[in-house]
């Protein structure tokens, strides 16, 4: 590896990330597009007169990618702040470059890692957003169910709130997924972890009531395994597809801010919290690896704690 050109050294990165970490082709395409943009920056401080837009940027050598320093990447931070990039954007191309480093080090490309000594910016920590029980209850009635379409898009947002997963899970699913009888969906997660996690009753009737009516008028029968929910091709459903879908049903239900998908996911999280479920059983649920993720959203239940608390204590 060590006669290798710096572009070379990023694409055995991303199939190492692919391959061996099992990172998914939209985490690896984030990796890719964070270590240009990173590269391109160091390229144009060291007035190398190349672009990205040239293709040229594999003719730099091993010896390049060991000159670069902490203090450039710390230019390129400064660069990042200038230009009003959020916080946790700059702190996950900061992991990016951390992460491509330590990966040369340890095939011997470098001798040290110029990223160690970088710290991560302190992030702002936002309250998810989420929705009510009742704006989230209305949002699901609105969604008529009379034509195809309509089942399954009744289909998408139950199931999403009855487990909440995320989007992307949402649209790998298969039809050999779901088990009725025992009310659970096999998921498959970040790095292709699969989890099992509980769906409800009600979500369960409406995708039985879809594919049921999806057989009656389309022909495609459940028990062909292929994606569970389809779009109009009778393809897999995309991500952006279910956005676009949720988005419209939003303003059909009349809710006052844009509800985006992973919304529904941290519904979710807070309305079982609320609900006195336990968090580590929380955390399982949505397939965190770490319990700090799944505590943020204990804020949203203090916060409304300690609310009630100072409206209601008559010794404030």
């Amino acid at each position: 590896m060590n006669s290798s050109s710096l572009k070379q050294l990023l694409d055995t990165f991303i199939d190492f990330l692919s391959a061996e970490k099992g990172y998914s082709e939209n985490t690896c395409r984030a990796y890719m597009h964070d270590l240009e943009d990173f590269i391109s920056y160091y390229i144009a401080n060291r007035a190398l007169a190349i672009t990205y837009e040239d293709d040229n940027y594999g003719d730099i050598d091993t010896g390049d990618v060991a000159a670069i320093s902490g203090l450039i990447i710390r230019s390129y931070l400064g660069f990042l702040h200038k230009r009003k990039i959020k916080k946790s954007t700059v702190a996950r191309k900061l992991s990016s470059i951390r992460s491509f480093f330590k990966f040369l080090e340890k095939h011997g490309v470098i001798s040290e890692n110029p990223a160690d000594s970088i710290i991560t910016p302190k992030q702002d920590k936002p309250v998810p957003r989420y929705l009510t029980v009742d704006d989230m209850f209305r949002l699901l009635d609105s969604v008529k169910t009379e034509t195809l379409t309509g089942k399954r898009n009744r289909a998408l947002l139950e199931t999403m709130y009855s487990t909440g997963i995320r989007v992307s899970e949402l649209v790998g699913l298969n039809t050999d997924n779901i088990d009725f009888s025992g009310k659970v969906v096999r998921v498959t997660g970040k790095g292709n972890v699969e989890r099992i996690v509980p769906i409800g009753k009600k979500a369960l009737d409406i995708i039985k009531d879809y594919r049921v009516n999806l057989q009656q008028s389309k022909g495609i029968g459940f028990n062909s395994n292929g994606p569970l929910f389809l779009n109009n091709n009778k393809g897999r459903l995309t991500a952006r597809s279910v956005a676009r879908i949720l988005d419209k049903s939003a303003r059909s239900a009349g809710l006052s801010s844009p509800v985006a998908p992973h919304d529904l996911r941290h519904t979710f999280a807070t309305h079982m919290l609320d609900a006195g479920l336990d968090l580590r059983v929380v955390q399982e649920m949505l397939g965190h690896k770490q319990l700090s993720t799944t505590q943020r959203y204990t804020h949203v239940s203090i916060d409304r704690l300690m609310a009630a608390y100072d409206s209601a204590h008559p010794r404030k």
